[in-house]
């Protein structure tokens, strides 16, 4: 049975019409920044759901710290309320535990998942990653963190082809773009995700994407999931962190045949 839901304070966006498909962005992202790419592929087949976290897009900072279960709740809830009873979940970064939370929170609702670029829990090198962002944030120095996290978020290969004047836009864009809630949500990984335990519980279809190129949520984490999960299946993107980036059209189209091979 289904954990009683929350009234959902999460700005959102819903889109299309077919089967619920409820999304999960990344610590510092949003619904825009991280599906805005693939938004029409998925729209083309699918209701889509897409609440913004405290602090980002649509919705207002919170005044209290993060936690995955109320995240995944009040996710849940923004579906239902929008007249979803059952819906898969996409889970991009931070937001794979919180869809994977939620399925074991809700297992009446969701019907399978997606999660790309996703981890279980943060190991010794995550976090460290993962706190000199927090800290870069904290310092209030936006260009340099705009340069860390471009840095560990793109692969190389993306770099290494990049002009310098596309990298000083992409740099200036990135330090004016910092959602105001991502300490929150750095807090929430540092502090409170571990969802190693659900990952034997889940009996929904799910598909893991590796970006086989991050430098930030490594392959290492990916396999971790996919082994764990009962029946899960694999892929993987020639990607850094940032699939919606360097290969948006390849990350939809892996996405929508997974959950058209479900409904079928």
């Amino acid at each position: 049975m289904s954990i009683p839901l929350p009234a959902s304070s999460l700005g959102r966006i819903v889109r299309g019409t077919g089967p619920g498909l409820l999304l999960a962005h990344g610590a510092g992202g949003g619904i825009d920044a991280n599906y805005g790419p693939i938004m029409d592929t998925l729209t083309a087949e699918h209701t889509v759901i897409g609440p913004d976290y405290p602090g980002s897009g649509r919705t207002e900072r919170s005044e209290e710290p993060l936690t995955l279960d109320g995240l995944a709740d009040e996710l849940v809830a923004t579906a239902v309320e929008e007249g979803l009873n059952t819906f898969a979940i996409a889970g991009y970064s931070l937001g794979s535990p919180v869809a994977i939370r939620a399925a074991t929170r809700h297992p009446d609702r969701v019907t399978a998942l997606v999660l790309t670029a996703g981890f279980a829990h943060p190991n010794p090198r995550f976090l460290l990653a993962t706190k000199l962002w927090r800290d870069l944030l904290s310092a209030g120095d936006l260009e340099q963190l705009a340069a860390y996290v471009s840095l560990i978020g793109l692969s190389t290969h993306a770099l290494d082809t990049i002009g310098q004047d596309d990298l000083d836009t992409a740099l200036k864009t990135t330090a004016a773009t910092i959602p105001p809630g991502t300490p929150e949500h750095l807090d929430l990984i540092i502090d409170h995700v571990d969802v190693r335990t659900d990952l034997a519980t889940l009996t929904v279809p799910t598909l893991v994407i590796s970006t086989t190129l991050d430098q930030l949520v490594t392959p290492h984490h990916h396999r971790q999931l996919a082994d764990a999960i009962p029946g899960a299946r694999y892929a993987e993107i020639a990607a850094g962190h940032l699939p919606f980036v360097e290969q948006p059209e390849e990350w939809a189209v892996l996405i929508r045949d997974f959950l058209r091979d479900c409904h079928a």
